[in-house]
C-alpha cells in the first residue's frame, strides 16, 4: 500500500472516453502509467478532471482497481469520493478504498451539510484520517470551500487548494500541520520552494515534466506553462484534454459534452 501523503507532483487524471462516449479503461490507465515513466508520484482517479460526475460507480471502481493494479506499489492512487451527504460520500470512500485506492480525495457537500460530519464519517468509514484529503475548490464544483480555520477541526490528513490564491496558500502553510497540494497550475513555483507537501495537477496529463521542474523552483517552466493556463481559464477541462490529445495522441472526447 502506497503512502497517502505522497510528496511531489501528481495527476489529477483525465478519463479517456470513445466517441460513443464510453469509458475507454485501457487508454486511461496506459495514459496514468505514461505520466508516472516521466515522473509523477500520485494518479487521482475519477476526480473532477476525470469527469467524476459522469461516471457510473462501477465506472469508478473499475478504473480505479485497473489503475492500482497497473502502477508500481510506490505509486500513491487516490480517488474521487465526493458526496452530496455524510453517508454517500462515505460509502463511496469505502468502494474506492476496496477497489484499491490508498486515499479519497472529498470535498465539503452543499451547503447546509456540516463538514465535520461528513469528513468524520468518511474517516470512520475508512479508518485513517490520514487517508482522507480535502479538497477546496468551491467555484468550479458549486459547493462551500474549506475554510484554513477550519482544517485542523477535519480529521483528514491533507487538503488539495485549488484555489489558486497564493495568500491563501501561505496562510495553509503556515497554521496547519497537514499536507498541503497546490492544484492551480499557475502556482506550482511558488508551491514548492515555500513548503507545499506536493501538487495534483490536471496540467500533468500534458505537462508531467514542466510541472515537476516548476514544483522544484524552476521559473521558467512556470512561465512556459503560461499559454495552458490562459487557456484552461477559458475552456476549463476540454483544454486539458485538447493539450493531453496533442501531446500524446489520446482521446480529446468530452463525456460532459456529449448528448
Amino acid at each position: 500500500m502506497a503512502d497517502p501523503t505522497f510528496r511531489g507532483v501528481g495527476v489529477a487524471l483525465i478519463t479517456l472516453f470513445a466517441p460513443d462516449g464510453s469509458v475507454d479503461v485501457p487508454g486511461t490507465v496506459a495514459h496514468a502509467q505514461r505520466l508516472v515513466d516521466a515522473g509523477v508520484r500520485a494518479v487521482l482517479v475519477a476526480g473532477t478532471t476525470g469527469e467524476a460526475e459522469t461516471l457510473e460507480e462501477s465506472e469508478r471502481e473499475e478504473l480505479i482497481a485497473a489503475t492500482r493494479d497497473a502502477l508500481p506499489d510506490d505509486v500513491t492512487v487516490i480517488a474521487g469520493a465526493s458526496g452530496s451527504w455524510a453517508r454517500g460520500a462515505a460509502a463511496r470512500a469505502v468502494a474506492a478504498r476496496k477497489a484499491g485506492a490508498d486515499a479519497v480525495l472529498v470535498s465539503p457537500a452543499r451547503a447546509g451539510v456540516d463538514q465535520v460530519a461528513l469528513f468524520s464519517a468518511v474517516a470512520e468509514a475508512v479508518g485513517d484520517s490520514s487517508r482522507v484529503i480535502g479538497y477546496h475548490n468551491p467555484g468550479p464544483l458549486g459547493v462551500p470551500g474549506i475554510e484554513v480555520s477550519a482544517l485542523s477541526d477535519l480529521p483528514i490528513g491533507a487538503v488539495k487548494d485549488s484555489s489558486a490564491d497564493p495568500a491563501r496558500l501561505l496562510h495553509e502553510l503556515s497554521t496547519w500541520d497537514g499536507n498541503v497540494y497546490v492544484g492551480s497550475g499557475a502556482l506550482i513555483a511558488l508551491a514548492g520552494p515555500v513548503g507545499a507537501t506536493g501538487a495534483l495537477l490536471a496540467f500533468a496529463n500534458a505537462e508531467p515534466e514542466t510541472c515537476i521542474a516548476a514544483f522544484g523552483g524552476d521559473a521558467k517552466a512556470q512561465r512556459s506553462l503560461a499559454d495552458l493556463v490562459v487557456e484552461v481559464r477559458g475552456s476549463g477541462l476540454r483544454a486539458i484534454k485538447r493539450a493531453a490529445a496533442a501531446r500524446y495522441g489520446v482521446s480529446d472526447v468530452l463525456r460532459l459534452a456529449l448528448r
